[in-house]
């Protein structure tokens, strides 16, 4: 890796040489355009609007446009005097839980890696934030731009996450939900069901990026001369519009179904389960778990035609 940033961590007295490495890559494929009859690359030129002159890189500069279609020019110098004060500086605003920080403000993910120089003040911080339990809010400025940014630790590296600003965040303002709905106890009970039987821990390599792979294979294909076959088309949704209920059952007997093949039987125990936690209730026993709850309540809707359909 390259690193594109070198500066300090400033935290409180204390100064932590380090060096910036963006934590990741995306893998799209990249295309050109190109003229469809050869595959010419196809250029662009920066052109002026009023005279159609080509204009040169060292010509440009920044124009903020008025309300009334005049233009203000900002050169270099404008941009000198601005207050950048952490321009080489992390410094530490101080420190959050990390909970209360919504993923939502969160943009890019960069590592930084200390200076031979500044390794035991990077541990010290690394190991002294890792058992707080908390992240350090900072301020850094990237490509002359101020940003708000966490940092936190993951494998013993300190990961800088930049933030987006509290007035960059929209407002969600969907009218449709203000309109009431009516959930019966037995929809609840059933999607409830759904997300304890799809539960699991989070293991990101167990997914990957089918669209891309399926390009990939078209222009390998191409480049080979071979035919290119169309992968197999998806089953169709259920139309959000249709009988709620019908979709929540089909998802968790597809659920139940593709579970039946990973964890050795365990779904197609649960019914059973769930029938002695009843006979046990039935005299005296503790009560049940919510997830054993949910599931009774599952299957007894599966098992029962439903009365009217929800609005």
């Amino acid at each position: 890796m390259r690193s594109i940033w070198k500066g300090v961590i400033s935290f409180g007295l204390v100064s932590i040489p380090i060096r910036l490495y963006p934590a990741a890559q995306e893998r799209d494929v990249s295309f050109h355009q190109v003229r469809r009859s050869d595959g010419a690359r196809v250029r662009y030129r920066r052109v002026a609007a009023t005279d159609g002159e080509e204009v040169a890189y060292a010509d440009i500069a920044k124009g903020y446009e008025l309300p009334d279609g005049e233009m203000v020019v900002l050169t270099d110098d404008d941009f000198t005097n601005l207050p950048l004060t952490t321009s080489r500086s992390i410094n530490v605003l101080g420190f959050v839980p990390l909970e209360q920080v919504d993923p939502i403000y969160f943009a890019k993910s960069y590592y930084l890696e200390p200076d031979r120089t500044g390794l035991k003040p990077y541990v010290l911080l690394r190991d002294a934030l890792a058992g707080s339990g908390r992240v350090a809010l900072v301020k850094i400025a990237l490509r002359q731009r101020e940003q708000l940014a966490t940092l936190r630790v993951r494998d013993d590296v300190f990961v800088l996450e930049t933030m987006l600003w509290p007035d960059e965040v929209r407002e969600p303002e969907f009218d449709v939900l203000d309109e009431q709905v009516d959930v019966r106890p037995q929809e609840l009970a059933m999607a409830s069901s759904l997300i304890d039987t799809l539960a699991a821990d989070f293991d990101p390599t167990k997914f990957r990026d089918g669209y891309r792979e399926a390009l990939q294979a078209v222009i390998d294909a191409k480049i080979a001369g071979r035919d290119v076959v169309a992968p197999p088309s998806e089953q169709p949704g259920v139309d959000a519009a249709g009988d709620l209920m019908a979709a929540l059952r089909a998802s968790i007997e597809a659920a139940r179904t593709g579970r039946d093949g990973q964890s050795s039987g365990s779904a197609r125990a649960a019914p059973a389960e769930a029938g002695s936690a009843r006979a046990g209730a039935r005299k005296g026993q503790p009560s049940r778990s919510r997830k054993e709850e949910a599931d009774t309540a599952a299957d007894e809707v599966v098992s029962s035609r439903p009365t009217r359909r929800s609005a």
